[in-house]
């Protein structure tokens, strides 16, 4: 492993310089790991409690995508509980009343997930960009809304059943429903085949589905089988695209041999055969 060598500073960030000038990249995530792995929660009922428990002793990292305007409501988390319970993991809008996204008008639409945004960060003193659409409805319309909105992603209900990195965060399609993570999904992840890399399994659910179909035992069984992974990263929904957009903004020059890292996160990466931190 080395640290490229810095170059010259510019005003927007140092440039470093391969020792040769062949060109070949390969991307890592952070350090040197190949796969990543993360969760995604809807809604902020009660069971969050039992799941974040499951998540912090494993060693797991998840997303929680929450309804400011039901909080504290019966079988509903309370607002108070924000900092703490969910400390370690990313809080994220899910629209205030959960209303459907595409049967709104223009205006209220705005305000459904721009005053949920408002309401957790005042709640938690965090800054919060991730989302998730309600019922898994979104349109063009709303895309383009949450993207004006300064949201960075926005998860779908439209799982993929790979392990592929999302081209578009704002319409990001997850791995799977946990109820298909149980079986042979995992064993795909954790043994993949030497040429594929750079993967990630999203999974995604409710934790009221595990107490009304019974599954505590086969989330906690296969949180057991995914933790302690040295080559995978556990990570939340926004780091994971923090990341990636860091990772592709680098800017390179025409021969591949300098590089520029324009972002504040550490890049992980292979350049001509050398292990390099940017």
């Amino acid at each position: 492993m080395m640290f490229f060598a810095r170059e010259r500073m510019t005003e927007e960030a140092p440039v470093y310089t391969a020792k040769s000038r062949e060109g070949r990249f390969r991307l890592y995530y952070p350090d040197f790991k190949n796969k990543a792995l993360t969760f995604s929660y809807d809604d902020g009922q009660i069971f969050d409690r039992r799941l974040v428990e499951i998540f912090n002793r494993y060693g797991l990292k998840a997303t929680f995508h929450l309804n400011s305007g039901t909080l504290g409501t019966d079988g509903f988390i309370k607002k108070e509980e924000l900092p703490q319970l969910y400390a370690g993991h990313e809080i994220a809008c899910h629209g205030v009343y959960h209303e459907f996204p595409t049967h709104l008008a223009k205006e209220k639409l705005v305000w459904e997930f721009l005053q949920d945004r408002k309401n957790l960060e005042s709640w938690t003193g965090r800054i919060v960009r991730g989302c998730s659409y309600a019922f898994g409805e979104y349109n063009d319309q709303v895309v383009d809304m949450l993207r004006d909105l300064g949201f960075l992603y926005s998860r779908t209900v439209d799982s993929t059943g790979g392990f592929c990195v999302p081209a578009d965060f704002l319409r990001w399609t997850p791995t799977c429903h946990h109820n298909d993570a149980f079986g042979k999904l995992a064993e795909e992840f954790l043994h993949q085949p030497d040429y594929r890399y750079l993967t990630l399994f999203y999974v995604w659910g409710h934790s009221f589905e595990f107490e009304r179909e019974n599954t505590w035992e086969d989330m906690e069984a296969f949180c057991e089988k995914v933790h302690g992974q040295e080559d995978v990263w556990y990570t939340t929904n926004i780091d994971y695209v923090n990341y990636m957009n860091a990772a592709r903004s680098l800017a390179f020059s025409a021969d591949g041999s300098r590089v520029q890292n324009l972002s504040s996160v550490a890049v992980y990466a292979e350049l001509n055969g050398e292990r390099v931190i940017l």
